[in-house]
C-alpha cells in the first residue's frame, strides 16, 4: 500500500462509499426481475394461463439476459460503469411499467420481459469491474460475499415489497412502485459513482500495491477487446465455472420463480404469507456469501472451488429433504428452507463475484464474469420453461429431482476449477 496515510485513508473512504452505492444500485435491479414471481398467481387466475405459458415468460427474460451478459460483458470492460449501469436501470424500470399496463397477452409479455432481461443484464459485469477496480486480491473474497448480499437481500425484499403490494393493491403495483423508486437509485448512481481510483486522483491498485502516491486523475483505460475475447474464450477453467453456473442457476432460479407458488398450492400459504416465507431462502443466501467469501480467504488460501463444492453436495441433499418433508410441518419445512438458500448462495457468489476476477485480472473481470453469467442464465432459461412444463405434465417431485440434478452437476463442474486453483498454487 502507499506510504501516504492521507492518500490511504482517502482510498479507504472511497472503497466503503463505493461499496455501499455498488451495493445499494445492485440490488435494486433485482426489485424489477424476481417480483413477477408474486404476481404469476394472480397472472394466471386473472388471465386463465398454465404455469408452462408463465414458464415461457421467465425464459424470456433469463435467455435475453444470458445473451446481453456476454454482450454488455465485453462493453463493461470498456464503457463506464456509472453510464451504462444507469442505462440499465431505468430501462428497466420502464418496461417493469410497460408490462404492468400490458399484461395478459403472452406473446407481448414474453417480449416485454426478454427486453427487460437484456437491460438487467447490463448491472452485475460492471459491477463486479468496478468492485475488481477499487478493491485488492487479498480481500477480494470477503468483498465478494458482503457484496453478493446486495443481489440476495435483493431479491428477498423484492419479494417482501411485491408481497406487501400484492397485499392491499392490484398485482399491477407489484411493477409500478419499484420501478419508481429504482428510477431514483439510477440517478443517485449516476452522480456520486467513479469506476475506478484513478480517476478521482487516487493510485491505481497496481501503484497501491508497489506503494507508489499517483495523485494524477486519469480514466481506466481499456486492454481491448481482442484481449477480452481471449482471456474470456481461450481458458477452460472460465467455462468450467460457466457450466458450474448452468447448473447452479437450475437450482436457484427454480426456488426463485417457483417457490411461492409452491407454497401457495402445495402448503396452502396465502400468496403474501408464500411470499414473506420464501424471504427465507435469500436471507439464509445473505448469510451463506458471507461464510462462502470468508472461509474462501481464510481456510481455503483465496482458493474458491473447495467450499463451492462442498456446499454444493450439501445443496442437493437439501433440496431432497424439502420436498419429502410435509408442508404441514412449517417449522422444520422453513428450516431445510434456510439451508437451501445458504448452500445456493455461497458458491454462487465465488462463482459470478470472486472467480472472474481471479481467473481474468481486473483489467477484463466484466468480461469473464458476463460469460460465466451467460451460462448461467442458459440454466435459468432451462429451469423457467422446464420446471414449468414437469409441474404441469408430470408433478412437483419432476421439478424437484430437476433442480437436484443442477445442483450435482455443478458441483462435478466445480471439480475442474479446483484443479486449476491448484496449479497455480
Amino acid at each position: 500500500m502507499t506510504n501516504n496515510s492521507e492518500t490511504a485513508l482517502s482510498i479507504k473512504k472511497w472503497q466503503k462509499k463505493m461499496f455501499w452505492m455498488m451495493w445499494i444500485t445492485y440490488a435494486s435491479f433485482y426489485l424489477l426481475r424476481v417480483n413477477i414471481s408474486i404476481a404469476m398467481p394472480s397472472i394466471m387466475s386473472e388471465f386463465g394461463l398454465t404455469k408452462t405459458n408463465m414458464g415461457v415468460v421467465l425464459t424470456s427474460l433469463f435467455f435475453a439476459y444470458a445473451i446481453g451478459q456476454f454482450i454488455n460483458g465485453q462493453l463493461g470492460d470498456k464503457i463506464n460503469a456509472r453510464r451504462i449501469i444507469t442505462f440499465g436501470l431505468i430501462s428497466s424500470a420502464i418496461l417493469n411499467i410497460i408490462f404492468g399496463f400490458a399484461a395478459g397477452s403472452l406473446i407481448l409479455m414474453a417480449v416485454l420481459w426478454g427486453l427487460n432481461g437484456y437491460v438487467q443484464s447490463m448491472g452485475w459485469g460492471p459491477t463486479v469491474k468496478t468492485k475488481a477496480n477499487w478493491f485488492p486480491k487479498n480481500i477480494r473474497g470477503k468483498i465478494s460475499g458482503k457484496l453478493g448480499t446486495s443481489y440476495i437481500i435483493g431479491g428477498a425484499f423484492s419479494w417482501f415489497l411485491a408481497g406487501t403490494i400484492a397485499k392491499y393493491f392490484n398485482w399491477r403495483f407489484t411493477f409500478f412502485i419499484p420501478a419508481i423508486i429504482c428510477i431514483i437509485i439510477a440517478i443517485h448512481w449516476y452522480i456520486r459513482a467513479r469506476n475506478a481510483p484513478e480517476e478521482v486522483g487516487l493510485p491505481t491498485l497496481e501503484e497501491q500495491e508497489k506503494g507508489i502516491d499517483n495523485n494524477e486523475t486519469k480514466k481506466d483505460h481499456h486492454i481491448g477487446f481482442n484481449n477480452t475475447l481471449k482471456i474470456t474464450l481461450l481458458n477452460p477453467y472460465v467455462w468450467f465455472a460457466g457450466l458450474a453456473l448452468f447448473g447452479l442457476n437450475i437450482v436457484r432460479y427454480g426456488f426463485m420463480s417457483w417457490a411461492p407458488t409452491y407454497m401457495f398450492e402445495e402448503q396452502g400459504a396465502e400468496i403474501s404469507l408464500a411470499a414473506y416465507k420464501a424471504i427465507a431462502f435469500p436471507v439464509a443466501g445473505g448469510l451463506g456469501a458471507i461464510f462462502a467469501g470468508w472461509a474462501s480467504d481464510h481456510i481455503f488460501k483465496h482458493r474458491r472451488a473447495p467450499i463451492a463444492f462442498i456446499m454444493l453436495l450439501l445443496l442437493a441433499a437439501s433440496c431432497y429433504l424439502y420436498r419429502i418433508v410435509p408442508g404441514a410441518n412449517w417449522v422444520l419445512s422453513l428450516v431445510i428452507l434456510l439451508f437451501i438458500g445458504f448452500f445456493t448462495f455461497g458458491p454462487h457468489v465465488l462463482l459470478v463475484a470472486a472467480l472472474p476476477a481471479d481467473l481474468g485480472s481486473r483489467k477484463a473481470a466484466s468480461s469473464v464474469t458476463g460469460f460465466i453469467d451467460a451460462m448461467g442464465y442458459v440454466g435459468a432459461a432451462l429451469t423457467g420453461v422446464g420446471t414449468g412444463y414437469l409441474i404441469d405434465n408430470f408433478s412437483w417431485d419432476a421439478a424437484f429431482y430437476f433442480w437436484i440434478f443442477g445442483a450435482v452437476f455443478a458441483a462435478i463442474m466445480i471439480l475442474f476449477v479446483w484443479k486449476a486453483e491448484l496449479k497455480r498454487s
